[in-house]
């Protein structure tokens, strides 16, 4: 996408940072030296770069696009690790408890299934009773109808996957899925703003007929950082 629109960033050491920032989520006791290593690393191969480089033009965009790379997709992706865990949670039915999972995995299939759900219910929502726009200079589809619409299932995600299994709180809940909701808008209108400014229609060509890799996990790379931080605050 990027290359598409003519800017030409070091996407190894993207991907090496991006890598980087996976494993520190994996390692917990390594993560801060992982950290200071990859961006410490990052920052001193890719700036000398440009005192090699033969067209100096863009070289700055090119170089803050290469370690935003990282962030956007990198660092984000990192917080569906750092969300796993060990200790069980169950449902309770009749005072009895089944389907023990880890909390990690209850609050990933809120992540997962709310924002599945607040894509599919918008779209249905905004095509049928759609009359207001959200953001027309960026995603001229999206409207207001279709955000209330999601926001149904995305309540409906973190009621059901938080407070029967985990013990969270209703009305908090509520608000997670909220939340999920509105992070899954801006995560979306984020990609469309980089589309937009990049001039192509997809983020890519994996997926043939369904828009490039980006365009499946966009809402996901900033839902699952609301729901990790949510998951944190209320200690569930």
């Amino acid at each position: 996408m990027l290359l598409h629109a003519g800017y030409h960033p070091l996407i190894w050491i993207s991907f090496g940072l991006s890598l980087t920032f996976l494993m520190a989520a994996m390692l917990p006791g390594w993560r801060l030296t992982l950290l200071e290593i990859g961006l410490g690393g990052a920052l001193l191969i890719s700036f000398p770069w440009l005192f090699f480089r033969q067209d100096l033009d863009g070289a700055m965009i090119d170089w803050a696009l290469t370690l935003a790379i990282s962030i956007y997709v990198g660092w984000s992706t990192s917080f569906f690790l750092l969300l796993r865990g060990y200790e069980p949670g169950a449902i309770h039915i009749g005072g009895h408890p089944w389907l023990f999972l880890p909390r990690g995995i209850w609050w990933l299939l809120a992540t997962l299934l709310g924002v599945w759900g607040f894509d599919s219910a918008a779209f249905f929502a905004g095509r049928y009773f759609g009359r207001h726009r959200l953001a027309p200079r960026i995603s001229p589809a999206k409207t207001w109808e279709g955000v209330l619409g999601g926001m149904v299932f995305s309540i409906a995600a973190g009621l059901l996957f938080t407070a029967i299994p985990l013990g969270v709180p209703w009305y908090l809940a509520i608000l997670l899925g909220l939340l999920i909701g509105t992070a899954a808008v801006l995560g979306d209108l984020a990609e469309s703003l980089i589309k937009r400014q990049t001039h192509v229609k997809d983020s890519g060509q994996i997926m043939p007929g369904h828009g490039g890799l980006l365009d499946r996990i966009d809402s996901l790379l900033f839902a699952v950082i609301v729901v990790y931080f949510f998951a944190q605050l209320v200690g569930k």
